[in-house]
């Protein structure tokens, strides 16, 4: 099995803090990437200096210690980054990116390896990675969403101050449904999703056989498990759900962008609840939100749609 650094070359990186840096926002600056595990390891945009060079865009990053030690990313543009993180650059030329993916990813497979007390600093290079790459990574075609979906639907459309929002039960705006319990070795493969408590890949953690238990343009959350309470994901096809997860069904006609606004709200309740306090059938239909409203009688659906439709992106989610 090849070693990775038959694969790629290391450097450490530029080794900055983030507190002495300029913060940014866009289209100026540069991306700044550190240990953590989401948002292609970038926790802020900072202004660039004459005295650090920028990394290349293409290069892979791969946090060396902390909770996201392994953490390993593509960066689509040209960065700077904090303490302990690695940057990989391919030995062959023209790489894909698919193909970065997929080494990205067999490198973060390894982190059981690490952990806080035993860092990636002198091992990394010698990890061993898998000797063929797969025909379905050598014939992907990646999307380049910085090209193609960056761009809104429409302008951006500020929302009225949250000062002016109002109060919404969520009974008052949704039919609140439970899952039910199929147990993994119930399950036959097949074509429906099979939400559960999963934090990523829209909460779907199968594809199951039998008819969907829930309608499309329905909203999933999770009231039970270790730490995927409240993660909240707009469900945009039929699907079935474990009894760890309830279900929002709009009651009145409101479109994909006016329901992921709701997600994004109902993430922010996320910290009342937990594994001990549960966020159950009768909470769920008690709780209440605030939302942008034309009056006391209805929500403003088409001003959080217009939001939503006004966000970088929005095009490849809602278009």
């Amino acid at each position: 099995m090849p070693k990775l650094n038959e694969i790629f070359s290391m450097r450490y990186g530029h080794s900055l803090e983030l507190n002495r840096l300029t913060r940014a926002t866009r289209p100026s600056g540069l991306n700044f990437v550190s240990r953590a595990m989401g948002n292609n390891g970038v926790t802020a945009r900072v202004e660039a200096s004459d005295e650090v060079t920028p990394a290349a865009s293409g290069e892979l990053t791969v946090a060396l210690s902390g909770n996201g030690v392994l953490s390993t990313f593509v960066q689509p543009e040209p960065f700077l980054c904090g303490f302990h993180v690695a940057i990989l650059t391919p030995r062959k030329p023209g790489m894909s990116l698919g193909e970065k993916l997929w080494w990205a990813r067999c490198i973060y497979a390894n982190r059981y390896r690490y952990s806080y007390g035993r860092q990636a600093n002198r091992s990394l290079m010698d990890l061993s990675l898998p000797e063929v790459i797969p025909q379905f990574v050598v014939d992907a075609v990646v999307p380049d969403i910085g090209k193609d979906g960056a761009q809104p639907i429409r302008a951006e459309m500020p929302l009225p101050p949250p000062s002016k929002w109002k109060k919404w039960r969520l009974d008052q705006l949704f039919e609140i449904r439970k899952g039910r319990r199929i147990i993994t070795r119930e399950r036959q493969v097949g074509k429906i999703p099979f939400v559960a408590t999963a934090t990523r890949h829209n909460g779907i953690v199968d594809y199951v056989n039998g008819d969907a238990m829930f309608p499309a343009h329905s909203i999933s959350v999770p009231y039970n498990g270790q730490g995927g309470v409240g993660y909240a994901f707009y469900q945009p096809q039929p699907f079935s759900a474990s009894d760890d997860v309830q279900v929002l069904v709009p009651r009145p006609d409101i479109d994909a962008a006016a329901l992921l606004f709701v997600c994004a709200v109902l993430r922010h309740e996320r910290y009342r609840y937990s594994f001990g306090r549960k966020w159950h059938m009768d909470r769920m239909r008690e709780t209440v939100i605030r939302l942008p409203s034309k009056s006391d009688h209805e929500p403003d659906w088409s001003a959080m749609s217009d939001f939503m439709k006004g966000l970088p992106f929005a095009t490849g989610a809602l278009g």
